[in-house]
Parts: C-alpha cells; sequence; structure tokens
C-alpha cells in the first residue's frame, strides 16, 4: 500500500512536467515572435515616443527570457538528445582547434553522428563528417582528417 502511495505522488509530479513540455516547432515559434518584437522595437526607436520605446524594450526582454526558458524546457524534455554521460573512447580527451589534423582514429565510423539534424547541427558538405569526441562534437574532412569546425561542450 505505502509503494502505492508513493508511486501515485511521482506521477502526479512527474505528469505535468511531461504535458508541458514542447516540440520544436513551438521553440522555433517562439523565436520568430522574439525576432517581430525585436524589429518592433527598432521601429519604435526609429519614429517612437519614449513610452514606446520603453514598452517596446521591456516586451522584447520578456520574450527572450520566454525563449530562453522554452529552450530549457526542450532540453529537459529531451535529456536523452543532449547528455553527456559514460562516453568511452580509446583515446584521451583532446580540446581540438580548427585547422588541426586528426589521425584516422578519431573520426572512423564508430564516432560519426549519424543524424545531425536531430542535435540541430547544420547538413555535412562532401567529404565532411559530424564526429563526437567526448563531450564535443567536430565537422571534419574524412579525406584530410582536417577539423573544420569545433563545438565544445556540445553534450552536457
Amino acid at each position: 500500500m505505502r509503494k502505492l502511495i508513493i508511486l501515485g505522488l511521482l506521477a502526479a509530479t512527474v505528469a505535468p512536467s511531461v504535458a508541458s513540455a514542447q516540440s520544436m516547432g513551438e521553440v522555433r515559434r517562439s523565436e520568430h515572435n522574439l525576432r517581430e518584437q525585436q524589429r518592433d522595437l527598432r521601429q519604435a526607436q526609429r519614429y517612437g515616443d519614449r513610452r514606446d520605446v520603453r514598452d517596446a524594450r521591456r516586451d522584447v526582454r520578456d520574450a527572450r527570457q520566454d525563449v530562453r526558458e522554452d529552450w530549457q524546457d526542450y532540453r529537459r524534455s529531451h535529456r536523452d538528445v543532449y547528455r553527456g554521460g559514460n562516453w568511452r573512447a580509446p583515446f584521451r580527451y583532446t580540446a581540438w582547434n580548427r585547422g588541426a589534423q586528426l589521425r584516422p582514429a578519431y573520426y572512423s565510423s564508430r564516432y560519426y553522428i549519424a543524424d545531425p539534424y536531430r542535435y540541430r547541427l547544420p547538413r555535412p558538405g562532401a567529404n565532411q563528417q559530424w564526429v563526437r569526441h567526448y563531450n564535443d562534437v567536430l565537422l571534419v574532412n574524412v579525406r584530410t582528417g582536417r577539423v573544420i569546425d569545433a563545438h565544445r561542450g556540445f553534450f552536457w
């Protein structure tokens, strides 16, 4: 009986957080609304009086806070995608910079990110591949082994 009560309480606390999780589309719409409000602010600064500018600034500040909260909610609800976790590799961690040349062991197909769109990474070009190196993501030219782009601490 005690276990049922505890499970009921857990379900009551978890269910609202799952129901409030936002989709990627909703988060992007809130970013779009923020951009519109920033445009309105610029227009108010150009043509409006002080009260209009003050109101527009407040709206933009509130919209930025909403976008920040939306992304936090999205990342929290999609924690499995963004978690760092127990990432094992047969080599030590190295903070790679652009232009560095990797040995093939660092960018073998074992470390490729198969679906970069899931992580909101841009599409790799010809002979390029996104590679996970511990909690970092590297865009590597697979022919030469050169690092084209590096995102440190991408997985937390």
